[in-house]
């Protein structure tokens, strides 16, 4: 067979027939003779494929979508003719088959797509120090250009930025060191400006933790075996249908044929809801601090411990400080508790329902209605996204939406619990019972400590000023400390993107392109021309993860059952290579000693972590060694993936046996000693298990989230949740909020997670984009009122971009409301200053509030029918070739 790897890889060839010549194009075939003319062979390697030839390899899908699902590719002549999902063992409940989803199974694309940049490439007008022409970023002609080359161009940038403006002019948006490879190379060089992001979990990053859960919402609901113990479960926010694709879905089905009742609490009835046949409860984007302070107060109010027990007490004066003035945090500097407040004893506005349904929308007795729901008798599982605390000034919602599980005491039994129903746990909390071992790679200390809160990222580059107000990986106390908190100098002249495609995903994207376009120097790692790259000056070519045996970001992600073991399918395209080894050579150029940053090979990475790998023992009271290791398994190893150091041990599964399946995963069944009650302990001795608060206890009352958020300058906060007009929200969406008259921006604007990317990831595939046209889901009621139909193309704009999108006409939305699906890449006409892409970024809004919210789901704009030419459908727009 004709080994058509080999010869796609020393040809320069079209989009076309490169696509082709991939089993991601529509036909497969082979180059021919010494030309680039292709023969078709697709029959050869379909015969292949039935004839079993090739080698089913387990593949990583290694994109942030929300889950973790299993794929393996058939590879015959290191080219992937086929991919299948979970099939390792039969499916049970006891031990569900992980099954890919539509994103997973379009890998192969990614990976053989005619857009994969071959080549390090420059700018035809950027010039060395000077950067040429900055105002073609993003629209030049590119250059190829050697490794040697490209490697000496950045390294003579940045030694030149750092010796005439310091480190501190180096801006590489990292969120930490486990989320890029070139961490170790520019710490070691003197340090960078980093960027904290709230990111996903919206106000939970900081709020959390400060009041007794988790800051990111990670597991600490009950297990999925526990599901089937609820009464009730509310889906607050939540679509795991679609923003955690895969068994999550599986677990709610089983919980409703269980006997569970569901109620969805959000903006619009989603496919989540729909599944689960919920109740819905309607609250418009940013307002639910409004909506569950009226739930607070009918529970309060209608609350009579003989005759209608709506609180468990018990819970109350035992677990949770500040809920009324007899169970006051002894830190406590305000003489107000969060009970009178609800009651409107401080503002003579008591939060009742009809007070709340003016600002959410809910219905009033739909308030009444969920209120004696949380009822303490009930057995309630609340499972919730942090959609709802994506928005500005949402820093309560957190500690708000913990309150009112705490006063119907939904924490720590079976049955009752409040925690995350998104991520790699959703609807699956609890401790990992497979751990992964380290890497054993060192991580050099950033010294520099800018750090620029997201929302005020461009703003900052553009004028040389920002608010440093902290981030969750260092000590706050630095809050307090003038010389180092507050509005700082800064001049960024270098931006570095790798890892992240910050200018894609980071608010104010029209802001974003004037401040690439300001800098000294912008360059890129990536395997295709994202929007950061293309605003790049140079652009190097990376390997995805189907070409290297390394480790990755999000490898060990949260699935507790089961851990995947995923390795290389396929050697590198073109000349691409892989992060870790640029930021080797690139390090060699800036002076660094590059055996001390980097020690490890990325192989020897990976195998420390299967090596290190440990799984519960059969008593749930500890961890054994996975992985069963001997001699001869180090032989296969090295030849097939290269030399490591590793010695003999004794586990519970061969390492080449583990290998070849590409996944361990624990059996579960009722009964067994691997279940998670989260909270369980502290429940039963608050005393003995404290938590790790300032009160060891939940706070309703926190004065430590009021002095460090206040501190930041943005907000004033109460220490207990209260409510606080959002910044661009519902009522600000009103000229005249008292006299109900619309302003310019009426409609709200949120950005939901959609089946045909994970972030910005999978945008370009050509598959995706024809199953999921990514349209704009409109209110049947606001179509009706402008005369738009399903498919018409529409204009949504603000003072900040203006996008086009086809429209999907719905009855599950709220009027004034408007889900523009997040993640495009940026399809800009900067003639008319229109994308035709609907990129969410380029609509929200580049402000903040309280702890520096990244808040995408508080967004303002205009909808109008679009005049011009309608749109073509995305899948028939050309890709982004780059033909060198």
């Amino acid at each position: 067979m004709v080994n058509l790897f080999k010869k796609i890889t020393e040809k320069q060839i079209s989009r076309r027939t490169f696509l082709a010549a991939t089993a991601a194009g529509t036909a497969s075939l082979a180059l021919a003779g010494c030309g680039t003319a292709l023969a078709p062979v697709g029959a050869e390697y379909d015969a292949a494929a039935i004839n079993g030839e090739g080698e089913w390899i387990p593949a990583a899908c290694w994109f942030n979508c929300g889950y973790k699902c299993y794929n393996a590719a058939l590879v015959v002549d290191n080219v992937v003719v086929r991919q299948k999902t979970d099939d390792t063992e039969p499916d049970s409940f006891s031990k569900p088959q992980l099954r890919g989803c539509l994103r997973g199974r379009a890998q192969q694309q990614q990976a053989f797509g005619a857009d994969r940049l071959k080549y390090p490439m420059k700018r035809k007008h950027w010039e060395p120090l000077t950067g040429g022409d900055k105002s073609l970023r993003g629209k030049d002609e590119w250059v190829r250009i050697s490794w040697d080359e490209a490697l000496d161009y950045v390294a003579a940038e940045l030694k030149h930025v750092k010796e005439k403006y310091g480190n501190s002019s180096i801006l590489m948006p990292t969120w930490g060191s486990n989320m890029c490879d070139f961490y170790n190379t520019i710490s070691a060089f003197g340090g960078y400006a980093d960027v904290d992001d709230t990111s996903s979990v919206g106000t939970y990053k900081y709020g959390g933790g400060m009041v007794g859960i988790h800051n990111g919402g990670y597991g600490d609901a009950n297990d999925r075996l526990d599901l089937l113990n609820c009464d009730t479960i509310v889906l607050y926010g939540c679509n795991p249908a679609w923003a955690s694709a895969g068994l999550p879905s599986h677990n709610l089905i089983h919980a409703k044929e269980a006997g569970a009742k569901f109620i969805y609490v959000g903006p619009s009835y989603n496919e989540s809801a729909n599944l689960t046949d919920a109740k819905w409860i309607r609250v418009r984007p940013g307002t639910d601090t409004a909506f569950l302070l009226s739930v607070a107060y009918v529970m309060i109010t209608e609350d009579d411990p003989l005759t209608n027990p709506l609180l468990d007490w018990d819970f109350l004066n035992r677990c949770t400080v500040g809920f009324d003035a007899n169970h006051m945090p002894a830190d406590a500097k305000l003489d107000e508790n969060f009970k009178d407040y609800v009651l409107g004893k401080y503002d003579n506005h008591p939060k009742t329902p009809e007070w709340a349904s003016e600002i959410s929308g809910t219905p009033v007795e739909d308030i009444i209605w969920f209120a004696k729901e949380m009822h303490k008798d009930k057995k309630v599982s609340i499972l919730h996204a942090s959609a709802p605390a994506r928005c500005n000034n949402a820093d309560d919602f957190p500690q708000l939406l913990m309150t009112i599980a705490a006063m119907g005491g939904h924490y720590g039994k079976p049955g009752h619990s409040c925690g995350s129903g998104q991520y790699y746990c959703s609807t699956n909390g609890g401790p990992n019972l497979i751990r992964m071992g380290a890497s054993g790679a060192p991580v050099i200390p950033n010294s520099c400590k800018e750090v620029i809160t997201a929302p005020e990222l461009w703003d900052a580059v553009l004028n040389g000023k920002y608010n440093r107000t902290g981030t969750t990986w260092e000590d706050f106390s630095s809050l307090w400390d003038p010389t180092y908190m507050g509005e700082r100098d800064i001049d960024i002249r270098v931006i570095i993107h790798s890892w992240r495609n910050t200018l894609q995903t980071t608010q104010g994207v029209g802001k974003g392109i004037e401040a690439h376009r300001k800098v000294d120097f912008v360059f890129s790692c990536a395997y295709s021309l994202n929007i950061s790259a293309q605003y790049s000056d140079i652009v190097l070519p990376i390997v995805t993860q189907w070409e290297k045996q390394s480790t990755y970001t999000y490898l060990t992600s949260y699935n507790r059952d089961m851990q995947f073991f995923p390795s290389r399918v396929m050697e590198p395209l073109f000349e691409a290579k892989s992060d870790q080894w640029i930021a080797v050579e690139l390090g060699k150029r800036l002076g660094i000693d590059v055996n001390q940053a980097y020690p490890l090979s990325e192989e020897q990475q990976y195998f420390n972590c299967i090596a290190g790998t440990t799984v519960i023992n059969k008593e749930g009271t500890d961890y054994e060694t996975l992985v069963t290791i001997t001699a001869e398994d180090l032989a296969w190893w090295e030849q097939k993936y290269g030399k490591v150091d590793g010695k003999p041990q004794q586990g519970h599964i061969g390492l080449r046996e583990l290998m070849e399946k590409g996944i361990y995963k624990v059996e579960r069944h009722e009964g067994d000693n691997y279940g998670a009650i989260t909270y369980e302990a502290f429940v039963k001795d608050p005393e003995k298990n404290p938590l790790t608060t300032n009160s060891g206890k939940f706070e309703i009352y926190c004065q430590t989230k009021a002095d460090i958020i206040n501190r930041m300058g943005r907000s004033t906060l109460k220490p207990y949740p209260s409510y606080v007009q959002p910044l661009n929200g519902y009522e600000q969406s009103f000229k005249d909020w008292d006299k109900k008259i619309k302003g310019d921006y009426p409609y709200q604007v949120t950005n939901p997670h959609y089946l045909r990317r994970a972030h910005t990831g999978f945008d370009y595939l050509p598959w995706l984009r024809e199953a999921m046209p990514n349209p704009v889901f409109i209110s049947a009621v606001d179509a009706e009122e402008k005369g738009i139909k399903d498919g018409d193309t529409v204009l949504l704009t603000n003072p900040h971009g203006k996008v086009l999108r086809q429209a999907s006409v719905s009855q599950r939305l709220m009027p004034g409301y408007i889900e523009l699906p997040h993640g495009t890449w940026l399809e800009l006409d900067e003639k008319t200053g229109i994308d035709k892409s609907g990129s969410d970024n380029y609509l929200c809004h580049p402000q903040t509030s309280g702890q520096g919210v990244s808040g995408y789901n508080t967004t303002l704009a205009n909808l109008e029918k679009y005049e011009g030419e309608p749109l073509t459908p995305d899948h028939l727009w050309p890709m982004r070739v780059v033909i060198l």
